[in-house]
């Protein structure tokens, strides 16, 4: 399928994960904000729609064993994938970064007060994301998994107390929105996880950490916000 203007970033991230190297390197949100066209974000960003066409085009043309098609996966494997990967990552590195945060706002806080607004910001992140993995792992993929199975046996599915599964999904994206400006506050704080020159080894390995937990979580809400939950409502209306 050859990209054209009028198709949104989360269409095309969704279509080969590989693209998204290419959005992030204009600085172009492909996670929280995909739903905007080539279009708009060339326009707002003054960048050529043709070229970045392109680099598309030579990237989606462009076939690797490591291609992973997620839409294709089922939506129960999809929700299984995504707590045992991008959940359980959560859940191991924010202890670790919590801790080497306020190791260095100790030690380095004093000639690097910046440090003192990562280490809260990261708290904040810290403390909804583990409401928000509860939320996924309780509520709304088990409902998931339940339409998934009803569908394998041609049943219908009783009727959540949320209502339509639109209504955890928006929730969730609105946590996804919060947690993608929470990280743009930290990179830009940060100049792009740039450590300054007096850095010491904890200092160079936080900020490493912090700039591959953005790029976890940036895929974690891709595949949640332009493959499992548009799907899910998908799912939802067909069986009604």
């Amino acid at each position: 399928m050859k990209t054209t203007v009028n198709m949104t970033i989360g269409e095309i991230v969704a279509q080969d994960y590989r693209t998204a190297a290419i959005f992030s390197k204009h600085g172009i949100d492909f996670c929280c904000k995909g739903h905007r066209t080539i279009k708009e974000v060339c326009e707002s960003k003054s960048l050529d729609s043709n070229r970045l066409l392109e680099v598309l085009d030579e990237v989606l043309t462009h076939q690797t064993s490591s291609s992973i098609d997620y839409k294709t996966w089922p939506l129960d494997l999809l929700t299984d994938y995504v707590e045992k990967t991008h959940h359980r990552y959560i859940e191991e590195k924010t202890p670790v970064l919590l801790q080497f945060l306020n190791k260095l706002s100790r030690v380095h806080g004093k000639n690097h007060p910046e440090l003192l607004e990562v280490e809260q910001l990261f708290k904040e992140s810290a403390q909804e994301l583990a409401v928000h993995l509860k939320k996924e792992e309780l509520i709304l993929f088990p409902f998931v998994r339940k339409m998934v199975g009803a569908q394998l046996v041609n049943e219908k599915v009783q009727a959540a107390h949320f209502g339509s599964v639109e209504n955890p999904v928006a929730m969730m994206m609105e946590d996804h929105d919060h947690e993608g400006e929470r990280f743009r506050k930290i990179a830009d704080i940060t100049n792009n996880y740039t450590p300054p020159s007096d850095a010491c080894n904890t200092y160079k390995i936080t900020y490493a950490m912090l700039e591959e937990f953005e790029s976890d979580l940036h895929k974690h809400i891709h595949l949640e916000n332009n493959i499992l939950f548009p799907q899910s409502i998908e799912l939802e209306k067909r069986m009604a």
